[in-house]
């Protein structure tokens, strides 16, 4: 086993990295974010995608200057203290742009605006504040004075809330679909601005949650929708590469 560092007399092969990365919970994510990886690069080889020479240039260039190698001395030295070969850096610069070209085609404007247009109900957005207690009893209490004087929420959440919104009078602010449990979003989702909602119970019944619906904005494409449609897109088409391939840990 080849060793990763020293601290003093004592190595740390790959085999003990790699284990560390077990113990510790992060080795499953970085497989997954490689796996993603080679998956956009096979699909990108297999759909005709092309990389020029200058492409790779240009992108090798690229992460010299973020590096800060400015002579070809200084990569030599960079890589080799990496324990990488010339060819090994054009290959994984030659990968990065693979990917980065099949993202590009499954994350395009057209795309992002196809998708949007089928499934626009699920990035209807409303505006949302709450108010969380440790006792049912408490939360019924003040969804009886709320009822009276809904114009109080702001004070009372500041005052009762257990939440680490209680300092903006609970506000949570604009989430999408797919924000809140299951149960309580079907029911917010539906109410109408300014409605409260509630209490609803934690799955262990240690605190409860009153809602109130601030506003309802109808979906539309803007940034923010864009962002996390990509996104989507992304997991869905990831998803789909996934059951085209064997994959297995080693």
């Amino acid at each position: 086993m080849s060793t990763i560092v020293r601290i003093d007399d004592e190595a740390i092969d790959t085999d003990g990295f790699i284990k560390n990365l077990k113990l510790t919970g992060q080795f499953e994510g970085l497989v997954e974010q490689l796996v993603r990886d080679r998956l956009a690069v096979h699909a990108a080889r297999k759909s005709g995608i092309r990389i020029s020479p200058d492409d790779v240039q240009e992108r090798a260039d690229q992460f010299r200057r973020v590096k800060g190698l400015h002579r070809a001395a200084d990569t030599n030295r960079y890589l080799d203290a990496l324990g990488v070969t010339l060819d090994e850096f054009e290959q994984f610069i030659t990968d990065s742009l693979y990917e980065e070209k099949m993202m590009q085609q499954v994350c395009s404007d057209k795309a992002v605006e196809e998708y949007f247009q089928l499934n626009s109900p699920r990035f209807d957005c409303i505006e949302v504040s709450h108010i969380v207690v440790d006792s049912e009893g408490k939360a019924k209490e003040m969804m009886s004075v709320l009822s009276d004087d809904p114009e109080s929420f702001e004070e009372m959440a500041r005052e009762h809330s257990v939440a680490d919104t209680r300092e903006q009078g609970g506000r949570i602010g604009r989430v999408l679909r797919g924000a809140l449990r299951s149960d309580i979003e079907a029911k917010v989702f539906n109410a109408t601005s300014q409605d409260l909602l509630g209490p609803f119970a934690s799955a262990d019944r240690t605190l409860f949650e009153i809602f109130r619906v601030d506003a309802k904005h109808p979906a539309q494409l803007d940034d923010d929708t864009a962002v996390e449609v990509r996104r989507l897109l992304r997991e869905d088409w990831l998803a789909g590469r996934a059951q085209e391939h064997m994959i297995r840990a080693g």
